[in-house]
Order: structure tokens, then sequence, then C-alpha cells
């Protein structure tokens, strides 16, 4: 039986496993997690780190009949192609890998070729950011700049820069997120972003795949979701293909599957991002097949492993929306209606990344949300829809007395630019009224004791707000989910009346931070 070998057992590596298995191939796969969710699904598994390539050769070596190597999802296709290089497997060069792994590397070879970047600089630890960003590369580049790493993934490290302030803490947060110890400043490109997903035979490129993703919470880059297919206009949705199709020819990606981040400016389109594989973040594995019908990870497959796919034309004309659910930070105490969020029309899937016990932080990357829904229907508003209130319908309860959660509550983690922008922003703005309104309550308005029931005082100002939390809810929905964590309603009748510190509170935290100091109030916490 022919063999593959599968580098990750994660989540976003699951629908290449299950296709491997679903074509016949005898499935090998490694993962440094012992327990990786998808691990028990190979036919034999490995314990290796993905950054060990020596490890991963021995283990692709003891492999029967082993006939490609492959990866999706994952930031190691750099493995991929030392291991199949050495073991003399179809992938492209362990140098085209890193030119498609090291962002350094990735821009002065497209930038040779003429494909479009964004002006940047390169420098390591004791470089000065601010020299780099000013001229040293023979450019000045103007605030605001994007400092990331060269050689991370899912938005690690990566931030917005709007002053010199920005930029040192920026500088500094880039690196640490560095394998090598190098980061990149570039000028910060206005305009919507595409991911694109692709395969490419003989020089042949196809595309399987062009979302719009929907990226929040500056000076971080936080995609809370995407959309397939594209909404654009075919002009514009052909101009970011062309570029994507001219950076994959320049990096030499002549082989297996081709992922691409691209911004579209007044300028044109410009190259963010190429990597080496198929994309994580459930586009390649879940919304380009529930959007066309066709399987992109089982056509590369065949790729990785020297068999030419029938690259099927797509059988489906629907859409379908990724939403992601987040928390603020905390103690995971209880996370609730995961399965009224699976019965929602129109919803496919629900992933969870958070559980009782676990750790909560307000996303500043990609690997920090709470989980994801994602939907598909015969329409965008339907699918976009879907997925918005599957992540709106889950609730995460958090346990009282965190002192994370009350250093959110307190601005203790808060970071304000020289422009006055405050992240994490808060959960909503409500209107004057409503914030002097609550701002005239006591924190208490009636104390009745410990462990008696709770009520919130009503706050004057609501009435035809219009505000929105982070996902969308509504004020009222935001209240309805604290009674539905916690059982206290809006109304006078309980022992236990809170006032200005629920409300504060459920302005800056949304419906958990309101349910934080219900349950602290009702354990008999200043909270």
């Amino acid at each position: 039986m022919t063999s593959i070998f599968i580098l990750g057992a994660g989540v976003m590596q699951g629908p290449a496993i299950q296709a491997a298995r679903n074509k016949g191939y005898h499935v090998a796969v490694a993962d440094g997690d012992p327990n990786a969710i998808h691990a028990r699904d190979a036919d034999v598994f490995f314990n290796v780190d993905l950054k060990d390539r020596e490890g991963l050769a021995a283990a692709a070596a003891s492999v029967p009949n082993l006939r490609g190597v492959f990866t999706a999802g994952t930031d190691f296709s750099a493995s991929v192609a030392w291991v199949a290089e050495r073991l003399g497997l179809p992938s492209i060069s362990y140098e085209t890998a890193l030119d498609a792994s090291d962002k350094a590397r990735m821009r002065a070879r497209l930038e040779a070729a003429g494909v479009p970047v964004p002006g940047h600089a390169v420098g390591s630890k004791g470089d000065d950011p601010e020299i780099l960003a000013t001229g040293s590369s023979g450019r000045t580049l103007s605030y605001p700049v994007v400092v990331k790493p060269v050689d991370n993934m899912g938005a690690r490290g990566c931030r917005l820069a709007r002053d010199r302030h920005e930029l040192a803490h920026a500088w500094t947060d880039a690196l640490a997120h560095s394998r090598s110890g190098r980061a990149i400043v570039e000028e910060y490109l206005d305009g919507p972003e595409f991911s694109v997903d692709a395969l490419v035979h003989g020089g042949n490129i196809v595309i399987r795949g062009l979302a719009d993703r929907h990226v929040y919470f500056a000076p971080y880059f936080v995609e809370l979701g995407h959309t397939m297919p594209s909404a654009y206009g075919a002009d514009v949705q052909a101009e970011v293909l062309a570029v994507f199709q001219a950076a994959v020819r320049a990096l030499g990606i002549t082989t297996g599957a081709a992922k691409g981040d691209i911004k579209y400016t007044r300028r044109g389109a410009f190259v963010g991002e190429i990597a080496a594989r198929l994309s994580g973040g459930f586009m390649s594995g879940w919304t380009y097949p529930y959007a066309s019908g066709v399987d992109p990870a089982a056509e590369a497959i065949d790729l990785a492993c020297g068999v030419t796919p029938a690259f099927q034309s797509s059988t489906r004309d629907w859409v379908s929306a990724e939403r992601a659910w987040i928390s603020i930070p905390g103690t995971v105490a209880e996370v609730r209606m995961l399965d009224a969020a699976r019965r929602l029309p129109y919803v496919k899937d629900v992933f969870p990344r958070l559980s009782r016990g676990d750790r909560a932080v307000f996303p500043s990357n990609n690997v920090q949300k709470a989980g994801n829904v994602i939907s598909q229907a015969p329409d965008r508003a339907s699918a976009e829809q879907a997925a918005e209130r599957g992540a709106r319908a889950v609730l995460i309860r958090l346990e009282p007395g965190d002192p994370d959660t009350l250093a959110f509550l307190d601005g203790a983690m808060d970071i304000r630019s020289d422009s006055g922008q405050l992240w994490p922003p808060p959960a909503y703005q409500p209107s004057a009224m409503a914030l002097a309104s609550a701002d005239k309550l006591p924190d208490l308005v009636r104390n009745g004791g410990e462990g008696t029931t709770v009520s919130i005082a009503p706050l004057r100002g609501l009435d035809g707000d219009t505000s929105t939390d982070w996902l969308g809810r509504t004020l009222p929905e935001t209240l309805d989910a604290v009674r539905e964590l916690t059982g206290a309603r809006v109304g006078d009748h309980g022992d236990l009346v809170l006032g200005r510190r629920f409300w504060k509170a459920l302005f800056r935290g949304g419906y958990q931070a309101g349910a934080w100091v219900v349950d602290s109030a009702r354990r008999g916490g200043d909270r």
C-alpha cells in the first residue's frame, strides 16, 4: 500500500488525514503533541516535534512505500520540503520553501521579480526600528507601519505602530515571536484583505478559493472570520489573483500547494504573504469545500505523492462563512450553548477552543480566539448571519475573583496610543445619557447580605441604543446572556441590587464582565 507522511495532527490537518485515508493511502502522521486531536486517526503516529527535521526524516524513512510528505495549516512547509528532498520525494526545493516561509527572503525575491510588496526593512536585536523605518533601507516609511516577525504565522507578534512609542513595543514583541530573532518593519497598506488557496502542477496554478478576510482590534490584526467566495467585483478579484499568481511563480513554487494573503489598496494589489501549503483558518478544509463541492486537500495529497489530480470543477455555487467567538481574560468556569449554536439553521460546524479550567485572554493574534463557527448556505446573507449568530450564541462564564479579569475591567491591561486609541477596545460605547446614569448609581443599590438573589438596577438612556459588542450583540442580547448564565435580571426585585459597578463592567467587557460581577457579588466579593 502507498504511504503518505503528514506533518501535524491538529484540527487543521484533520481534513487532509481523512482525505488521504479515503484515497486508500497508508497514513503516517507526526506531531509534537502526543494527544493531538487527530493522532489516533493515523495508521501510524510519530511523536516528533515539527521543527526536528532530522527526527522527521528518520520517522519518514521508516514508513513503508512512502510516496509523499505533506502539511496543511502549519508553519512547517520548509520541514516538508527538507524531508522530501532528503528522501527523494516530490516537492519544491528546500530553498524555495524557505523563501516561502521567511518574510524577509520572500519580499526580497518578490521585489526582485517586480511583484508588488510593501516598502520594508529587516532587522534583529540591537537594531533601532526607528532607524530602520526612516531610511536605512534606502526608503523612508511614514507612520503607521506594521511590525512582524519574519518567521511566524497566525498574526503572532504582528502589530500596527502608529507612533514611536508603539513602534518600540511592537519591535520587542515581534522579536520575541521570531524563531530566528529577526523582524520586519513595513509600510501599512490600507484596504481589504483576501486569502487565496491554490494548487500548482507543472507550472499551472489552479485557484482553490478566494475569501474576504474580516480583521479587527488594531493595533493587532485578529481575523474574526472570513467569507467564501469573495463579494468583491470581478475586476478586483482578477487583480488580486494576478498578483498572487505572479508571486507564486516568482518564488518558484512549481508543484504542490500555495496560499496567499493579498491586500487591495488604492495603488492596486500587494502581497502580504505567500506560503507553500494549503491555508489554515478553516478555509481549505471547510469553507471552500462547503462553497464549491471541491476538496483541495484530496487534490493536494495526490500532488504531494507525484500523482496528477483530476482537478474537479466546482459542483456547487454556495457561500460558506467562518466566524470566531472571543473572551475577555480570566479562567473559564463553563462554556454554554454549544449545542444551541450547532442547531442553528445553516450552521455546519462548531469548534470550541476553550473548556473549563482553561485560561482565556483577549485576542491579540489568531491563535487566541475562543472558538469558531462555520456555516454553509445558498446565499451570502444567510451564510454570514448563521455564522455570526452561532458565534454570539456560545457563552463563556469566567471564575469570579480572577485577578486578570479584574485587571481587564479596571483598565490595567489597556494600551493607549498617542492619538488616544484604546486597546482592548470596550465592548460597548453607550450614549452619554447612559454613562451619566450609571455614574449616578451606587455600586450596590441595595445590599441584603450574601447568598441572596441578585438583580440589576435599571439604567436610563438605554432605550433605542443601537450599540453592539465586538461580535455584534446588542445590549438587550447581552443582558439576556447575563440572565442565561446567572439568573440575574434587570429590576429592583433582588436582595442584592447591582448598580454602577455592574454597568461599568458590562460596557467594558460585555456579557462576560456583567456575569462576573453578578457571580462575585453573590459570592460576597467586592467586584
